[in-house]
């Protein structure tokens, strides 16, 4: 098992999680941020820390394609382990359906 990131962080990027995360496995888009699978130790520590509740154990039902998405951009994205300021428009977009078709990007964020 481990824990994926899915589409309510996007146009959120909140990252309370980062700073709980043991081992440092997120890491930053754009507008979203990813937990590379293969470093994530399944501790949970993160799942709560999410203000948008997008922290899910990939055991849940249909997170096939997003535990893909997270160990896709993992590789490419860089790593993020301190907190940041949430995205200005958070709290609009927090709960938002579909947010992966309209407003996923692939670019990279800043990370550390």
């Amino acid at each position: 098992m481990t824990y994926v990131v899915t589409d309510n962080c996007i146009r959120c990027k909140y990252t309370d999680c980062v700073e709980v995360c043991p081992v440092d496995c997120f890491y930053e888009g754009e507008n979203f941020l990813v937990i590379h699978p293969d470093e994530c130790i399944d501790c949970g520590v993160c799942e709560p820390e999410c203000p948008a509740e997008a922290i899910k154990p990939d055991t849940e039902p249909g997170l096939d394609k997003w535990l893909k998405i997270n160990a896709e951009f993992a590789q490419v994205w860089p790593n993020i382990t301190v907190k940041k300021d949430a995205m200005p428009e958070a709290k609009a977009y927090d709960g938002e359906e579909g947010k992966y078709e309209k407003y996923f990007s692939a670019e990279p964020g800043q990370g550390d």
